[in-house]
């Protein structure tokens, strides 16, 4: 009989060969390819020495085809938990090196049983994935696999935040669970997401097409809107992985983490004095207005490659994590659009469920006109942008920039949608529509038409007739942006606001 000493050698020997994952030429092959291991990716992510590894040897127990002959190193995923800046976060990563990473049934328990620890502990979710899709030897066995994290991911959406990265192909019903996450993070060059890989679309419609053109990063940040993050390499993705952490509270029943910074709560900035053209036509950089009034000027863009014509990112005023939602003069006028209303609802949505202040910088023309808006259902993906900040109960302010005409005006968080402090410049237009375009239609017989423009365009290209309804709250100078959004948000920080009771809203999706 073994000695207690042999046990625990044998313990040893069988923990450092399930470490070893696939072995050493498979880990030089993923090496080759500029990828790190799946146990190399979470030491990155998390603090020094804080991983802790769990379920590590299990096996599959399929034997179709052979399989019992197989042995599966931790069956080809590293689940556990750590901290990150000292705060509890759950992950999970996918192993190509052990049978390409492929998911079957305990592949599928290990991811299940930490998300369901995720939720339990109020605790963010990150899933590395870097897998051949559903382990074909196993059949239903990993289709039912995939279904349990389908509704793993749904249950927790909104509860805790789940974090994807795409680190390898993950291809077939594999992307349903990212795409039901909160965030994707994509890496350059090296991972893709697509539903059907490059010989099928071949096969079936004879395309042409490489792996990286239909589901690599780029794709993904630019074209289909996919993706959130779009990463130069592995090391670089697992730093903005941290770096997001930062900005997002652990679950929904608590508040995003405070910052310490040295930027004045109190600063004003002469330089917005000067940012808008005095031809309200001509374009400027929204971006700079936003950085100019923030913590130390710094922003985290989400999707910052997609839909250019919003701006949607974090930021912080006083230390205090917000999301800013901004119209880009810079891309398409600014103008809304069925992308730019999508990446906006979701983001506003998001915000809302982890109770992170929203705050909006309009200058909108309106919606973008054309068949290809119209065919395309701008009327249904615009409302979800009004229905993301109706039903948003967070502290909302607006800074009406410049322009704000018609339904654009209202979908980017008007007094009507819940606005609970809005902010115009002297430079604000509000109005039905340009006033340009509304004095050729009430002056459209007048003799002295030009003049009455002339007038017309005067009085109500400015903030002052919203302001005289009400529907403005305060006119301030552009250099008070910053301290004006640091008290409003203080003033605010104690708001409650319950919606009716009901099942859940029908969104227009």
């Amino acid at each position: 009989m073994a000695t207690v000493q042999e046990k625990i050698e044998r313990f040893h020997q069988k923990l450092a060969k399930i470490e070893m994952g696939g072995g050493q030429a498979k880990i030089d092959k993923q090496h080759e390819k500029g990828k790190y291991t799946a146990r190399e990716r979470l030491e990155r992510l998390f603090d020094a020495g804080s991983f802790t590894e769990i379920s590590q040897f299990i096996q599959h127990r399929c034997t179709n085809f052979n399989m019992q002959e197989k042995e599966l190193p931790g069956d080809g995923v590293v689940t556990g938990y750590g901290t990150v800046d000292g705060r509890l976060v759950y992950a999970y990563a996918e192993d190509f090196t052990v049978e390409g990473g492929s998911l079957g049934e305990m592949h599928a328990h290990k991811i299940c049983q930490v998300q369901e620890m995720a939720l339990k502990m109020g605790a963010p979710c990150v899933g590395i994935n870097d897998s051949g899709g559903a382990r074909i030897q196993e059949g239903v066995d990993a289709l039912a696999g995939f279904g349990r994290i389908f509704m793993n991911n749904t249950a927790a959406s909104g509860v805790i935040p789940q974090i994807s990265v795409i680190m390898g192909p993950c291809a077939g019903g594999a992307v349903y669970s990212p795409a039901l996450t909160d965030f994707i993070f994509m890496v350059k060059n090296t991972s893709n997401m697509f539903i059907t890989g490059p010989a099928v679309i071949k096969s079936v419609t004879a395309e042409e097409v490489t792996a990286e053109e239909l589901g690599g990063a780029v794709t993904h940040n630019t074209v289909s809107g996919v993706a959130h993050f779009a990463c130069e390499n592995e090391d670089d993705c697992l730093a903005q992985i941290r770096h997001l952490l930062s900005y997002l509270p652990s679950n929904n029943m608590e508040e995003a983490p405070l910052a310490e910074t040295d930027d004045d709560p109190e600063r004003t900035d002469e330089g917005l004095n000067a940012v808008i053209p005095d031809n309200s036509n001509m374009p400027y950089d929204m971006l700079d207005v936003v950085k100019r009034t923030v913590d130390g000027g710094e922003v985290y863009e989400v999707l910052a490659d997609y839909a250019r014509n919003i701006i949607t990112c974090f930021a912080r005023y006083d230390g205090q994590a917000v999301g800013i939602i901004a119209n880009q003069p810079k891309f398409l006028a600014g103008c809304l659009d069925i992308n730019a209303s999508d990446k906006a609802a979701r983001f506003i949505r998001m915000c809302d469920s982890f109770n992170i202040p929203l705050v909006t910088f309009v200058d909108v023309p309106g919606f973008l006109p054309g068949t290809t808006q119209e065919f395309g259902g701008i009327i249904r993906h615009g409302a979800k942008m009004l229905y993301a900040y109706c039903e948003a109960t967070v502290p909302k302010v607006t800074v009406v920039v410049r322009k704000a005409y018609g339904g654009a005006y209202i979908a980017m968080c008007c007094r009507q949608l819940g606005a609970d402090m809005v902010f115009a410049w002297p430079s604000a237009e509000i109005a039905v529509m340009g006033p340009d375009g509304a004095a050729n239609i009430i002056f459209k017989r007048d003799e002295d038409k030009e003049a009455r423009k002339k007038a017309y365009v005067e009085e109500f290209a400015t903030p002052y007739k919203a302001a005289e309804h009400g529907y403005v709250d305060c006119i301030i100078e552009p250099k008070e942006t910053r301290p004006r959004i640091i008290n409003a948000l203080a003033m605010l920080y104690s708001k409650r606001e319950d919606r009716p009771a009901k099942k859940h809203g029908n969104m227009p999706l």
